[in-house]
C-alpha cells in the first residue's frame, strides 16, 4: 500500500514523466526556440490558449478570482501556469485554468508559461493530479477525479491507490457519492451537505426520497449520526428498536400480580418474559445451594 500524504497526494506531476531535470522545458517567446531546463520561462499570447478539457474544477468562484486578478495587476503573476504545444503558436493548458481567468480578468494578453511535451494520456492525468494535489476540490470534484483517472487512463481502484497514494478505501468512499442523484450531488458540490452525510444517502435507493432528506438535513441541521438512523429506520422498517423491545416487555397486569405474588411466596426475585403472543418464560433467582432447595421445597408444597 502506498504511504498515505497528509498534505496532497503521493505522487507529483515531475513522477509522471520521469525526474524533473530529465523533463524538456521550452522557452517560448519570439526571441528564443530553444530547449531547456525548468528554472527557464516564456510569456505566450493568453488568446492562443486552449483550455483544458479534462479540467476536474466545474465551479470557480468570482470573489476569489477577483482577489487573485488584482494581487496579479500588482505583483504579476508568481507561478507560472504550465502548457503543451499544440501546433504554431497554439497551446493546450495542463494546469493553471484559476491562473489564466484571473490574468485575463487583470487585462493581461500574455502570461508565464513553461511549455511540455506531453502525450493526451499524460496530459489528462497530470492535469487531474495536479488538481487532486490542491486542497480546496470539493468532495465531489475530487470523486469526478477519481472516475475520469480511472476510464481515461484505464485504472482499477488499487492502481489508482498506488497512482494517487490514498487508501482504496478512501477512493471507493469517494466514488460512491457519484452514486447519488443529481440534485443531491449539486448540493455534495457547494458544500451544503458533507462527504459524510452524503455518504448516508448513498444508500437511500429512491432519489426523489435522497433528495427530500437532503433538503431536510440542511434545514433542521441533522447530525450525521442522526441521520444514519434515520435511513436505517427507513431501510429496515420491521426492524425492533430498543424502545419497542422494551415496550414487548412490560407485562399485561393479571400476569405482573402472578410475578409479585410468586415473588413474595418464594421470598426471592422472580423474572417472567413474555411476548405479545403470550409466549415467555420464567426464571426464579437463587445465590447459593441452600436457597435453591429451599426454593424447591417451597414449590414442592406449592404443588401438594
Amino acid at each position: 500500500m502506498a504511504k498515505q500524504n497528509k498534505h496532497g497526494l503521493g505522487r507529483g506531476l515531475d513522477s509522471l514523466l520521469g525526474h524533473k531535470n530529465n523533463i524538456p522545458y521550452e522557452v517560448v517567446g519570439q526571441d528564443s526556440k530553444s530547449r531547456v531546463g525548468q528554472d527557464n520561462v516564456g510569456t505566450i499570447k493568453i488568446a492562443d490558449i486552449e483550455m483544458n478539457p479534462w479540467q476536474p474544477r466545474t465551479a470557480f468562484e468570482e470573489q476569489a478570482l477577483k482577489e487573485l486578478s488584482d494581487s496579479i495587476k500588482i505583483h504579476g503573476l508568481i507561478q507560472p501556469i504550465t502548457v503543451r504545444k499544440k501546433g504554431d503558436n497554439k497551446y493546450q493548458l495542463i494546469s493553471g485554468e484559476r491562473r489564466v481567468r484571473a490574468s485575463k480578468l487583470a487585462g493581461l494578453e500574455e502570461i508565464v508559461a513553461y511549455v511540455r511535451t506531453a502525450d493526451d494520456m499524460q496530459v489528462i492525468e497530470m492535469s487531474l493530479i495536479e488538481n487532486l494535489q490542491r486542497e480546496n476540490l470539493n468532495s465531489l470534484e475530487i470523486a469526478l477525479s477519481f472516475e475520469r483517472l480511472m476510464q481515461e487512463c484505464n485504472l482499477t481502484q488499487e492502481q489508482l491507490s498506488e497512482r494517487v497514494g490514498k487508501d482504496r478505501s478512501t477512493i471507493a468512499n469517494y466514488l460512491r457519492l457519484l452514486k447519488l442523484s443529481t440534485p443531491v450531488q449539486l448540493l455534495v458540490r457547494d458544500n451544503k451537505i458533507s462527504m459524510a452525510h452524503a455518504r448516508a444517502l448513498v444508500s437511500v435507493a429512491d432519489e426523489d426520497l435522497q433528495e427530500d432528506i437532503a433538503k431536510e438535513v440542511i434545514e433542521k441541521q441533522i447530525s450525521v449520526h442522526k441521520l444514519e438512523e434515520i435511513i436505517k429506520k427507513l431501510n429496515n422498517p420491521d426492524a425492533e428498536t430498543p424502545a419497542a423491545k422494551k415496550k414487548d416487555n412490560v407485562l399485561p397486569k393479571h400476569v405482573e400480580e402472578v410475578r409479585s405474588d410468586l415473588a413474595k411466596h418464594l421470598g426471592s426475585k422472580v423474572n417472567i418474559k413474555r411476548n405479545i403472543k403470550g409466549k415467555g418464560l420464567i426464571s426464579i433467582d437463587f445465590k447459593n445451594d441452600a436457597e435453591f432447595e429451599r426454593i424447591v421445597a417451597l414449590l414442592k408444597v406449592n404443588n401438594q
